[in-house]
């Protein structure tokens, strides 16, 4: 008796739901529908996820690499994508999490000549030379092997292709592109296509990554651009051009490591010694939206002889030489190697010729030539065979200079750098692609830090610390990337910043703002404000902040999460503005003090370090700027 007053009672219940409930959200019963939605996420297009990948990593397939790897373009994803994999010294390596896209950028230059002379394919060994590499090869001795690899550098310093049988290069860039498509999954993992022109007239670094935004079907229709084609980067944006016509595709180049260029990364004149004109700015910003400001042969944002105000400009830095070791560094050149000095170039020469040619945004890439795409601290396996962990890596030559041993760098001077974290809306070549860009991008030294970065006219300093900070950053303002509209009369611009810590690792320092202008009589400026500060800090009288502290044990390789904050947010006006002058802003995101990786090696092999090595580091990240532009 009682279960049936019950389910008489509960049916009851539901029929007033759904008669009664209805009726009384319409106001009473009243016929009308509902006005709008509930919902206040429909709409909404903009990215919300930031997605990690290395633009950078050379595999079997690069000539320098393939000489004594055996890792190919299949290894490189197989790893990026989480898998172990045991690397060429026969230690196994993974990843702490895999990352969402990868680009193998194998050399255009002699591209998979190695792998495949050595597996004696018939195509390839049809060629004499090849025919000549190949007996050395089975010699197998390491003055064999490195006379392969110097006769390929040495065609390659003066311009001389020694192999030219299209049908290898086709067979190569069809394994290339086989393989892209193969590990390619959207939504998952993203394979991009791509390549790298590696010129450096009389040894001076000049070296682009090209990335395709599609796969085999229309990338097959060309082959990858060389040196030997060319040396002017103009003639690079020339084959794009005619790629993007050809196919309907896109295209986009990325320069690197202009800390090895000895002035010729960011010039004033073009590679015939002219001034830049409108139509050369013009081409380079749009064929080179983006930079690589850091990676393993050093860190390209800036040079403490270019911002000595700034406290953390010697960071990771590579000023001996040129590439190739045949040049020393001479002072005047980092003004045209810098990123940030490049972004101050670029405001100049719009003022000249209504154009910048550097306005890029930034990511880190590895340029690894191990095929293994890794950038932590903890986890590093160096830049190419000879330096992965072992306890000789940090006394093997990266640049062997045949000049002055002077201008020699070692394995103790690689930094375990970078990645590019880019916002898009989804994990696949177009949505990334398309993000690249927008430059709606940041690099990172290795640590996956979440960043954002929004600039605007009518931000507010509770935005910072609101729920909906994202929805305020695209609603009333740009992202990073982007330009600022034109000013509002008696107004300076306002930034929104906040930065969460690599889940995985330390907490943070603080955030910076670098400006950089041009003033009304015509001098290039740049100044760093500290913007939010952990552990309660403040910027004092004299414009200094005290340290964050350090937690480092060099000696056990450890550091503790104890100082710092997990999360730092600012809202900032900026208080020098000037509506009349040019300007870029970008923020810098810096870690706590960690272990530098030379303190993990010394640890694991029980080995005391060179003297003078760097055992302590503070990983970093950088935004793409955001650009201002008077109306006149």
């Amino acid at each position: 008796m009682k279960k049936a007053i019950f389910w008489k009672t509960l049916a009851g219940w539901l029929l007033a739901a759904l008669l009664v409930l209805p009726a009384a959200a319409q106001g009473q019963g009243a016929k009308q529908p509902i006005v709008g939605n509930y919902c206040p996420y429909l709409g909404e297009d903009y990215p919300k996820n930031v997605y990690w990948g290395d633009t950078h990593v050379h595999t079997s397939y690069s000539f320098d690499a393939g000489v004594i790897l055996d890792l190919g373009p299949d290894a490189a994803y197989r790893f990026a994508r989480g898998e172990e994999i045991t690397a060429q010294g026969g230690m196994k390596v993974k990843l702490i999490r895999p990352l969402d896209f990868l680009v193998v950028s194998d050399h255009a230059e002699y591209l998979g000549i190695t792998p495949r002379i050595k597996a004696g394919d018939p195509v390839v060994l049809k060629d004499p030379v090849a025919q000549r590499w190949a007996g050395r090869f089975a010699k197998g001795t390491f003055e064999d092997v490195y006379a392969v690899f110097m006769d390929m550098v040495t065609s390659i310093y003066e311009d001389k292709e020694l192999i030219q049988d299209k049908a290898i290069k086709q067979s190569a860039w069809e394994y290339i592109l086989d393989t892209a498509e193969k590990f390619n999954d959207p939504g998952n993992f993203t394979a991009f296509v791509g390549f790298e022109w590696t010129s450096m007239p009389n040894g001076n670094n000049l070296h682009r990554n090209v990335i395709f935004k599609e796969g085999k079907a229309k990338a097959g229709q060309v082959l990858p651009f060389s040196l030997f084609d060319s040396e002017d980067p103009e003639d690079l944006w020339k084959y794009m051009e005619n790629y993007e016509k050809k196919t309907g595709g896109e295209v986009l180049a990325i320069p690197h490591n202009g800390n090895l260029s000895n002035g010729l990364m960011f010039p004033l004149t073009d590679s015939k010694g002219n001034p830049l004109s409108r139509a050369y700015a013009e081409a380079r910003a749009r064929w080179e939206p983006l930079v690589e400001a850091t990676q393993i042969k050093g860190d390209s944002e800036t040079h403490p002889v270019l911002s000595p105000g700034d406290e953390f400009a010697d960071f990771e830095t590579w000023d001996k030489s040129n590439l190739m070791g045949t040049a020393p560094k001479e002072k005047w050149m980092l003004q045209y190697e810098y990123v940030r000095s490049a972004l101050k170039l670029g405001l100049l020469i719009e003022e000249k010729t209504g154009a910048n040619p550097y306005k890029f945004g930034m990511i880190g890439s590895t340029d690894t030539h191990t095929a293994l795409s890794t950038a932590r601290e903890a986890n590093f396996w160096g830049k190419h065979v000879g330096v992965e962990p072992s306890p000789n890596r940090m006394n093997v030559p990266i640049i062997r200079s045949k000049v002055d041993p002077k201008l020699s760098s070692f394995g103790r001077d690689m930094s375990a750098a970078g990645y590019a974290g880019v916002w898009a809306t989804e994990n696949t070549r177009a949505a990334l692609f398309d993000a690249m860009k927008r430059r709606e991008v940041y690099a990172s030294t290795g640590p996956r830090m979440t960043v954002r970065f929004f600039g605007g006219w009518d931000f507010a300093g509770a935005d910072a610390t609101s729920p909906d900070f994202v929805d305020t950053g695209y609603g009333k303002g740009v992202p990073m990337g982007g330009d600022l509209p034109r000013a509002s009369a008696g107004k300076a611009p306002t930034f929104l910043v906040s930065a969460l810590k690599d889940p995985d690792g330390a907490n943070l320092d603080r955030i910076q703002i670098i400006k950089g202008w041009l003033d009304k009589k015509g001098k290039l400026r740049e100044k760093v404000y500290d913007v939010a500060l952990s552990d309660g800090r403040r910027v004092g009288r004299d414009g200094k902040v005290r340290p964050v502290g350090n937690t480092v044990d060099v000696a056990n390789a450890t550091y503790t999460n104890t100082i710092g904050d997990a999360q730092l947010a600012a809202f900032w006006r900026d208080p020098d503005f000037d509506a009349k002058e040019r300007a870029f802003y970008y923020a810098r995101v810096i870690e706590i003090p960690t272990p530098r990786w030379p303190a993990y090696d010394a640890k694991f092999f029980h080995i005391k370090m060179p003297e003078g090595t760097r055992m302590v580091t503070q990983d970093r990240a950088y935004t793409s700027p955001i650009w201002y532009t008077p109306a006149n």
